[in-house]
């Protein structure tokens, strides 16, 4: 992940939950208290925000020492400890909602993503993931994606074109709309192309597309229609695919199938947050 923007981030994230002060915290206890704060897996799944817990403790107060016991895609246990942090107890309160919800999040997408793979069980099939994610988390819901084992399509609407019907439908036709951004988009933008029968995958090939999508296809229409597309164009299954059906596209021929409920439909992780030690200041090494 972008670190710079990673720290952006969180610092508005901190804000939004902070706001001038924590009425709570600020008033209870004095700066001079330290604690350790450790969060703990309530739950089995893939564990995915070592950044987070890293970056936003040292946003908050760079006193404060973090020690992240599980690196990013590792499985967890139920019970497992996942990270210490040491600091000011005024700071470690500030921050453990905020990144408590981040790092629950991101976890739950890299464990749907991993169970995603397990139920397609092939090789020559990558998972993606699609912009169906949570406004404000885009950068950190598909990297979990990719911790989850799964790889990412576009990040947003500036970095590859994906004509869509109703795009198509304004341009007059694949061809036109192909040739047109042709002209006018350098060599490294990439064109995908959307398709829903034959004649669309057969246009979509003659125009020159880098990828072809079939859209609400079913396996066996796939495997029909994968034959009319040279080899040297990626293929794409999406739309209509889920975790219950995902096992029926085993072998459909694509190179990429991309699925939204990777990030729309993810449960978060349960991670919890308790605190162990509470001693002053003077004390702090002895901790």
């Amino acid at each position: 992940m972008n670190r710079l923007k990673v720290r952006r981030l969180l610092e508005n994230f901190f804000l939004e939950d902070i706001g001038d002060r924590d009425v709570t915290s600020d008033f209870l206890f004095p700066q001079d208290v330290i604690g350790e704060l450790h969060f703990i897996s309530k739950q089995a799944g893939v564990f995915c925000g070592t950044e987070i817990i890293q970056e936003g403790y040292q946003l908050l107060d760079p006193s404060i020492t973090v020690q992240v016991h599980i690196q990013d895609g590792t499985a967890i246990s139920s019970g497992e400890s996942i990270a210490a942090i040491k600091g000011p107890i005024v700071n470690l309160l500030k921050g453990e909602r905020v990144i408590l919800n981040l790092i629950q999040r991101m976890s739950g997408i890299a464990t749907l993503t991993s169970k995603a793979l397990k139920i397609l069980n092939d090789k020559e099939t990558k998972i993606c993931d699609t912009r169906k994610t949570t406004p404000g988390l885009r950068i950190f819901e598909k990297y979990a994606v990719q911790i989850g084992g799964g790889v990412n399509h576009r990040f947003g609407l500036y970095d590859a074109v994906m004509l869509k019907d109703n795009h198509i439908a304004f341009a007059g036709s694949i061809s036109n709309a192909v040739e047109t951004l042709r002209d006018k988009l350098g060599h490294m933008v990439k064109i995908e192309v959307e398709t829903e029968n034959e004649a669309q995958v057969k246009e979509a090939v003659l125009a020159g597309a880098d990828c072809i999508m079939f859209d609400n296809r079913t396996p066996e229409e796939i495997n029909t229609l994968i034959q009319l597309v040279p080899s040297d164009i990626t293929t794409e299954a999406s739309g209509g695919i889920n975790l219950n059906n995902l096992a029926d596209y085993r072998k459909a021929g694509v190179d990429y199938i991309s699925l939204g409920a990777l990030t729309h439909s993810a449960p978060s992780l349960d991670i919890s947050a308790n605190v162990s030690i509470k001693q002053r200041r003077p004390n702090y090494e002895s901790i």
